[in-house]
């Protein structure tokens, strides 16, 4: 039996610690189809975003003293929002989309998924299967070469050399796979207090209009990539809280990846291999509330960025850690994102069309769904911390979502039918940026009196310099 989005929405505040009272003050409204999928992806899209908007509406009652206000959720506002890359538009122009190398290609006794998005890991594929220079057709160029290759053999030339490859399994395999053993026993989430008190505390999270900004004050230093980290920050800037992206100017960022998810923040360049760097971040931490990071688990502690070290050195700090399969598990230290992610899971082999070529969910939905499960932890974390003062640690990763997602197939559902056109426009959003006019998704989720829209446009990738406002 498909389960419900008030069902979802259940189980995952009770991962999240909530009061299980306080979903009444969530509405759903909208048709159950329209990210259609045998799994129950339009359901999962809006429990999710529910879990964000409710954590939101709790933070503001706790620092206002006011009962929660109510939180909307409309299931096309919600897939408009899950598919924001389709709808970016800069100067009336589409933005982005997948590279013809991030597919499926079949190699001898299998189908594997790569990704080609970035210029290294599509270097590192061409390194790997020893093509030369730039072939006419690389999609051709890479099927060719996957062809003959057993799909482990693949899989390893591809990782040795530093790109991204995930066999396609069945879900009966994934269940037998050692990771996939460990991540089907983990919860969706993990969240843990730690640290001594602080004295840290926010005010009433009102704005001068009076719009409702329930993380007004919040400062959250943000050091994601790609979609989920980013969507989670994003949700948190439009909530008042002041973002600050901090990449290394050694890793490149996709334009289009930036301006859909860069809404209400800023973006900062800092070389932490530097004594600068390193001491520019020591002043960014010392007055930040919030650390999310979306790199592989340990990645960053060599900077002092560990959940631990933090803690100890700014007693009250909330943290996040999202990465593509979590861990403790054989694949914790490997990359990946959703469109991988899906591949070895059982998603895609569910997924498949009639010849049955694997298929894929009708959004990144792990990627946001992930997103903003993060960005409720956070929030929930933060109502915590305004009772006694003591910080969190939590912990996301792409595999659970989809072990999540996954608890709830039903072999026998059908792929619902193609749904009515979902009208996109009323859920777009329009502002001029530094790059020229941008169209966008609005959010999934609406809380009374509370912003219906982020503060600013993103500003170009790199331009702000390392402090807080």
């Amino acid at each position: 039996m498909r389960p419900s989005a008030p069902l979802l929405l259940d189980e995952a505040w009770r991962s999240l610690g909530g009061d299980p009272a306080f979903t009444a003050y969530v509405s759903f409204t909208g048709r159950a189809d329209t990210l259609p999928a045998r799994l129950p992806v339009t359901e999962m899209a809006q429990a999710t975003a529910a879990a964000a908007g409710l954590a939101a509406a709790e933070f503001a009652s706790v620092r206002s003293g006011a009962q929660p206000v109510p939180v909307t959720v409309d299931s096309e506002a919600t897939a408009i929002a899950f598919t924001s890359e389709r709808h970016l538009r800069l100067n009336g122009r589409p933005q982005g989309g997948m590279d013809p190398l991030s597919k499926f290609f079949v190699c001898a006794d299998g189908v594997i998924r790569v990704h080609g998005n970035y210029p290294h890991h599509r270097a590192a594929l061409f390194h790997a299967l020893d093509i030369t220079g730039m072939p006419e057709d690389p999609a051709e160029a890479v099927a060719l070469a996957l062809l003959p290759l057993p799909v482990a053999v693949a899989e390893e030339r591809i990782r040795d050399a530093g790109g991204l490859a995930f066999a396609v399994l069945a879900p009966e395999e994934w269940r037998a796979h050692p990771h996939g053993v460990q991540v089907a026993d983990d919860p969706l989430l993990t969240r843990r207090r730690l640290g001594a008190p602080s004295p840290r505390r926010s005010g009433v999270p009102v704005s001068p209009d009076g719009t409702v900004l329930p993380a007004s004050g919040v400062r959250v230093l943000d050091f994601t990539r790609v979609i989920a980290g980013p969507v989670a920050t994003r949700a948190l800037s439009l909530l008042g809280a002041d973002v600050l992206r901090v990449d290394s100017p050694r890793l490149p960022e996709l334009p289009a990846q930036h301006l859909d998810t860069g809404l209400g923040k800023r973006s900062a360049l800092l070389d932490l291999d530097t004594p600068q760097g390193r001491a520019a971040l020591d002043g960014l931490l010392a007055e930040a509330d919030v650390v999310v990071t979306g790199y592989r688990p340990g990645a960053l502690a060599r900077f002092g960025l560990d959940p631990e070290a933090l803690a100890a050195r700014h007693p009250g700090i909330v943290t996040a850690n999202l990465s593509a399969w979590g861990g403790p598990g054989p694949w914790s230290r490997l990359r990946g994102f959703d469109s991988l992610v899906q591949g070895p899971t059982g998603i895609a082999h569910i997924e498949a069309d009639g010849d049955d070529r694997p298929g894929v969910l009708p959004a990144q939905a792990l990627d946001h769904g992930t997103g903003y499960l993060l960005a409720a932890g956070v929030l929930r974390s933060l109502t915590e911390r305004q009772a006694d003062g003591v910080g969190s640690h939590i912990e996301l990763a792409l595999a659970r979502t989809a072990a999540w997602l996954l608890r709830h197939h039903d072999p026998e559902e059908h792929l619902p039918g193609f749904p009515r056109r979902v009208a996109a426009a009323r859920h777009l959003g329009f502002k001029v940026a530094e790059q020229g006019e941008l169209a966008y998704a609005l959010p999934p989720f609406a809380l009374k009196g509370g912003p219906t829209d982020w503060s600013a446009a993103p500003v170009p990738w790199g331009s702000s310099p390392a402090a807080w406002w």
